[in-house]
């Protein structure tokens, strides 16, 4: 069983329990397994309730409940690991792995392979994507290594995307501030409606060439197809993109790739970034109209740039972990 610990700070003198923990991040749910789940929480090694008062220095220490049972079914799969440890993985997918399964997909998803990946180190677990892309998009998925991880993993986590259109985008930096609803000709197709939800992407002009522009696009929201069906309304679809008007003259899959991912560690807060550099499809794309290679310290300064300030609150007091066995 894997458990947390971490000293109440100074400042932290005489603020109830159950409030300095959502301070740190952890949701009422979490809050409510650990309480009827795994015997509660514990200071200096005796038993505290939620409503009482903390006194700076003592040693909070509590365990994660267990993660429920999973229906899917491990399977090898191939995709690749960026970053992994105990509460964070970042994973690259493939253009054409689903990340989970569906009723189209049932399995060999990513969900599946990741799995099957735990089951050979001899673990169990669930899968718990932070952010989930198309099938067809690949790039960087951020997975949550347990439930104390996955809501602050979600607040602080941003994703810039390359995408390669049709057509030249009208100016070089861009908000697209236009409501997405389902669209009524297609089962999963998306439009931009009035009565649609709020949707914004913020995007910049990396290169032009051959017709086709490469942009950077980081979404402030996070609707379904929101990057595709807002370069579409620009008319300026994806190459490759046919749901939304694009062409598969010179890409056989619409050509959006989640490049960079910046994210808080859900231990103490620090500051990891990770990065994926474009799939040969997309990569030929560029090079044949004649477009320079992607710098990743751009895309990252864009992250810092254009992403909106973190919703959530960052750990403010490290935690440390450790694993007992036979709980």
């Amino acid at each position: 069983m894997l458990y947390l610990s971490c000293r109440v700070p100074s400042d932290a003198q005489g603020c109830r329990l159950d409030s300095f923990l959502r301070a740190q991040g952890l949701s009422a749910g979490l809050i409510r397994g650990v309480k009827h789940q795994c015997g509660g929480f514990f200071a200096d090694g005796a038993p505290i309730h939620t409503n009482m008062p903390l006194t700076a220095g003592q040693q909070l220490t509590f365990a994660l409940p267990p993660d429920p049972p999973t229906q899917v079914e491990p399977q090898p799969v191939d995709f690749g690991i960026l970053f992994e440890d105990a509460f964070a993985a970042v994973l690259d997918k493939s253009a054409g792995l689903a990340v989970h399964p569906t009723l189209n997909y049932p399995d060999k998803t990513l969900a599946n392979g990741w799995l099957w990946h735990l089951e050979q180190r001899g673990q169990a677990g669930v899968f718990r994507p932070v952010n989930r892309i198309d099938k067809n998009t690949s790039g960087l998925v951020l997975c949550a290594g347990n439930s104390f991880a996955a809501p602050i993993l979600a607040e602080t986590a941003h994703k810039c995307y390359l995408a390669v259109t049709e057509g030249l985008l009208p100016e070089d930096d861009g908000t697209i501030d236009a409501p997405i609803a389902r669209r009524g000709d297609s089962i999963i197709g998306r439009t931009v409606a009035p009565d649609g939800k709020p949707s914004i992407t913020r995007y910049r002009v990396l290169a032009r060439g051959g017709g086709h522009t490469l942009a950077a696009c980081i979404p402030v929201t996070g609707r379904t197809h929101q990057i595709r069906v807002h370069m579409s309304h620009l008319g300026c679809p994806l190459a490759g993109d046919t749901l939304y008007g694009g062409h598969t003259e010179r890409i056989g899959r619409h050509a959006l790739h989640c490049a960079a991912l910046a994210f808080r560690h859900p231990l103490d807060g620090s500051l990891h970034s990770v990065r994926c550099p474009l799939p040969p499809d997309m990569g030929e794309l560029c090079r044949e109209c004649g477009m320079p290679p992607v710098s990743f310290d751009t895309l990252f300064a864009l992250i810092q740039e254009l992403s909106p300030k973190t919703r959530g609150v960052e750990p403010k007091t490290p935690f440390a972990y450790f694993i007992r066995e036979n709980d």
